[in-house]
């Protein structure tokens, strides 16, 4: 493709993408929102306060993502509806520049005028598809930063690539899942000597993002990471399904307590579960590294493996929230031939189903999950409201 296709190609999406943000605000799409930026707004206001992060507040993330909770409140301290207007603002400009490497990718991978336009057409729907939960979640940074490391070491930006990985692992942890792909990447196209030093860029860039917090407050730092990892099984996890499932072809017993911010699983087997999940989960992703490692380095074999990588996190992960689809949107429309076309088909499914609130009962949550299973990956549903399920489920509401 020439340039000027390229620059069409990507442009036309863009504009395509701004309406169906607009969409968002208007009609059925704007209603029922659950939102965060309560708390972004809280952690933003704390800072322009003069509060330092971990230390004077906790903070339930990392530290390259105050960014983008700080911003919206300059200016703004203590107005909301000013807050939410900015924040949307703010991740409509991150979704908008993972568009651009999206396609900056497509067009480093050589992709065609019409696998290009697909792709990004519907990443352009994509907001429509997933509903109004993009409007009130960060998720879209890190997805923005990680898609651009991506396209900036296909294009061989090699120091561009380090900091934006950095910056993506500093603001949500989970592009971590790229760096292998990408150590092995750098050995096997530039070298041993290369990669060390590339992986020491991306190193010391975390450095730079963890270590100041993690002096002024060790404890509140930790506490973050605590947060993180120590959540119990989410109910839209893929093994909170299984066990829901279960529990409503076989009457088990299980309860429902929203803590750490989403609802979550207790009772009979929910340990055993998320004990099961979390080895899975590094299992897998091995899997998917060894995988890339023994085969050719090619571009196509790297984004595969991208997107193959984060949909294996999300998959065995404990939690699985709506908005965590951001995170592979990007990915799974740059994996080539039939198995891209395969994969995108499954993800507009995943986006689809999101948006749909299935009621506690079991007909509609039995066939939510038989749908996201013939799919072969988690599509769970919106979060909602803890309330009690049919049968022994009892819903109960923790700290």
């Amino acid at each position: 493709m020439t340039r000027a296709t390229s620059a069409v190609l990507i442009v036309v999406p863009l504009c395509v993408f701004l309406l169906s943000w607009s969409l968002l605000h208007h009609g059925w799409l704007s209603r029922g929102q659950i939102t965060d930026t309560g708390v972004y707004q809280r952690y933003g206001d704390a800072f322009v306060h003069g509060g330092v992060p971990y230390r004077d507040f906790q903070v339930e993330y990392p530290p390259a993502a105050l960014p983008a909770f700080v911003l919206p409140s300059l200016g703004h301290e203590g107005d909301r509806l000013a807050y939410d207007r900015w924040f949307d603002r703010e991740m409509l400009l991150c979704g908008s520049l993972a568009l651009l490497g999206t396609g900056l990718c497509l067009v480093a991978l050589r992709a065609g005028p019409v696998r290009t336009a697909a792709a990004l057409g519907v990443f352009a729907l994509s907001p429509v598809l997933l509903g109004s939960v993009v409007l009130t979640r960060f998720d879209l940074w890190p997805a923005a930063l990680a898609v651009l490391a991506l396209a900036t070491l296909l294009w061989r930006r090699y120091v561009a690539a380090a900091v934006l990985l950095a910056l993506a692992i500093g603001a949500k942890l989970w592009p971590v899942v790229l760096l292998p792909l990408a150590i092995v990447w750098l050995v096997r196209t530039r070298g041993p000597r290369a990669a060390v030093y590339w992986s020491g860029g991306v190193i010391s860039v975390l450095a730079l993002i963890f270590v100041p917090f993690a002096v002024l407050s060790p404890g509140g730092t930790a506490h973050s990471f605590d947060v993180q990892f120590a959540r119990p099984l989410q109910l839209e996890s893929l093994g909170g399904s299984i066990l829901i499932a279960a529990h409503h072809l076989a009457g088990t017993t299980l309860e429902v307590a929203t803590t750490y911010g989403s609802q979550n699983l207790l009772g009979p087997g929910t340990k055993a579960v998320a004990l099961a999940t979390s080895i899975g989960a590094p299992l897998a992703l091995a899997a998917v590294w060894v995988a890339f490692a023994r085969g050719p380095a090619t571009p196509e074999r790297l984004v595969t493996h991208a997107a193959a990588a984060i949909a294996m996190l999300l998959a065995f992960g404990k939690v699985f929230s709506p908005q965590y689809l951001m995170w592979l949107v990007p990915f799974v429309l740059l994996v080539p031939g039939m198995r891209g076309v395969a994969a995108a088909a499954l993800l507009v499914g995943a986006l689809a189903l999101t948006p749909v609130r299935p009621c506690a009962g079991g007909g509609a949550r039995v066939a939510s999950l038989r749908a996201r299973d013939a799919r072969g990956t988690p599509l769970p549903p919106r979060s909602a409201p803890a309330r009690k399920a049919p049968g022994p489920v009892t819903a109960r509401r923790g700290r």
